[in-house]
């Protein structure tokens, strides 16, 4: 079939093989149809569209495969085959009806693209439990320019998805669908705080973490970055095949953000149902009451003072977190859910390291006493665009002893500190990234310390290092008052010495005549202003 010509649509894809450039021309060719859309339904929106055009992709693959095994079989009772719906649904594939198949959906754009994607997503949801009511339906109102939309799904329909060497659509279209919940970031700011964590900060908490098989909850998952980099992690360390080693539980307060996690989570081919059938605060209604998790990642809201308290609830064990902050909430929400031997990584305010207000000093002391804080990390600032706010990370743990089999160095009774405030490289005026040798660098020092299998196959082995990382015993904590903040264990590093430097002892010399010089000045000019002024006729 001949290419289709398209009007007024920036840049043309034929010939590209670049995902960066397919991503950016959707990205420029997308922001046409702002509208009058808000920001949230205007993500919604995109986000959806690319999540049609994978379904519809993946099933496509699926039955092409499906086709290709049935050449033994008399082509008269081939399309009952086709048809099968288990033959989908066992690889991990959605059904897609035929309606809502993007080559349908191409061929009757002319007819009114706008009711037919609202029609596809309809069709889709009701063929699929797991996507009932998660895919947006809002392609057909007056806000809207058809025209622009048909000219979105042309080019949609003309990006080379496939033929990028050995890697599959779907991998493709994931890094589309992040690349747009980034750029939705950048462009809403401080509202973007729900449902997106610099991608960056999200892994270091899984090279931390190193979730290679078992249970990975996430209490308030936005738009399920934490997951997703958890499967890249196998994924890239383990193989393909390891990926289903690990189970996926979470749940989002917020409905569009949940949806977006869901379509996210489905897009990389993880299953949705792990994060509930509908959004839920975790304060007020807890999705997983019996959750035990082997990891437990999560960038709950800073600072939170609007939330669901209740002082009797047992998941306070340490103390009664305050209604004005959910800091002390959220950490114990986590320790709460975390199976015997599981780990923990939590993006926090900086303030939560040292406050203590309305008792949060005492529930600090007692998590500290209890031995359930294992790493503190101070991370450099304009790490997020969303906030000002300075950031750490907390990581927790029932278990600092060697855990048997695992042979882990015995870190009970101990904190490592780290500060990683020097690291990162600003990439703008405004934001700040950790590159990965400094996600490394912080790993490492993790690894080294806790003795973990990485660090011995590295022959990594821990140190203090002055200004960066310090392993204190729970006495010397307890010594500073319990406050958690890298900066004060660490030291300073000693700065290097500069051979063109003037020599501490003259340079003091020359200091102190320049000082006394201005002494004499100042004592010479306070005489004459005391002579001028008895001169003056009251």
């Amino acid at each position: 079939m001949p290419p289709r010509k398209r009007a007024n649509v920036q840049g043309e894809l034929p010939g590209m093989s670049s995902t960066k450039q397919i991503q950016d021309i959707l990205w420029k060719a997308a922001d046409k149809l702002r509208g009058s859309m808000d920001a949230a339904q205007y993500k919604e929106f995109v986000l959806g569209l690319v999540f049609l055009k994978y379904v519809s992709d993946a099933f496509a693959e699926r039955r092409a495969h499906v086709e290709a095994s049935l050449s033994d079989i008399p082509e008269n009772r081939r399309a009952q085959f086709l048809d099968e719906r288990d033959e989908y649904t066992s690889a991990n594939v959605f059904w897609v009806p035929e309606t809502a198949r993007w080559d349908y959906l191409v061929r009757n754009a002319p007819n009114g693209v706008g009711a037919l994607l609202d029609d596809a997503m309809d069709a889709i949801m009701n063929e699929n439990r797991a996507l009932t009511g998660v895919l947006p339906k809002i392609f057909n109102r007056d806000n809207v320019d058809q025209t622009r939309l048909k000219e979105l799904v042309d080019l949609i329909s003309d990006a080379r998805f496939t033929g990028h060497g050995d890697r599959k659509a779907q991998d493709v279209l994931g890094e589309t669908y992040e690349y747009f919940l980034e750029r939705f970031a950048r462009a809403e700011g401080k509202r973007a705080g729900e449902f997106y964590t610099p991608s960056s900060v999200v892994r270091v908490l899984v090279e931390v973490l190193e979730p290679y098989s078992g249970r990975v909850y996430d209490p308030c998952c936005g738009s399920g970055g934490m997951f997703v980099q958890s499967k890249k992690f196998v994924e890239a360390r383990a193989g393909r095949e390891h990926t289903h080693d690990i189970a996926i539980y979470g749940q989002e307060a917020n409905e569009r953000t949940w949806r977006l996690a869901k379509m996210n989570l489905a897009i990389h081919g993880m299953d949705p149902v792990g994060i509930g059938d509908r959004w839920a605060d975790t304060f007020a209604n807890d999705k997983h009451p019996d959750m035990r998790a082997d990891f437990i990642m999560a960038n709950p809201p800073f600072n939170m003072s609007d939330w669901a308290r209740r002082e009797t609830d047992p998941r306070w064990r340490y103390g009664v977190p305050p209604q004005s902050n959910a800091n002390y909430a959220w950490l114990q929400h986590m320790l709460s859910k975390l199976g015997d031997r599981g780990s923990a990584g939590v993006v926090l305010a900086n303030g939560s390291m040292a406050s203590k207000q309305s008792g949060e000093g005492e529930i600090r002391r007692a998590m500290v006493e209890a031995d359930v804080v294992a790493c503190m990390v101070a991370l450099p600032p304009n790490l997020f665009r969303t906030t000002a706010i300075p950031a750490c990370l907390w990581f927790l743990t029932k278990d600092k002893s060697p855990q048997g089999a695992k042979a882990l160095t015995d870190r009970r009774g101990e904190i490592l500190f780290i500060d990683a405030r020097a690291l990162g490289t600003m990439v703008d005026r405004t934001e700040r990234i950790l590159t990965d040798d400094d996600i490394a660098k912080i790993a490492d020092t993790y690894h080294a310390w806790r003795g973990t299998k990485s660090a011995k196959t590295k022959g990594h082995t821990y140190e203090d290092v002055l200004g960066f990382c310090y392993s204190a015993q729970l006495a010397e904590v307890s010594a500073h008052d319990h406050v958690l903040t890298p900066g004060r264990y660490v030291g300073t590093a000693e700065a290097e010495e500069d051979p063109d430097a003037e020599p501490l002892a003259e340079r003091i010399e020359r200091l102190t005549k320049e000082l006394y010089a201005h002494f004499d000045e100042s004592a010479r000019l306070e005489a004459v202003v005391r002579k001028q002024l008895g001169g003056i006729d009251v």
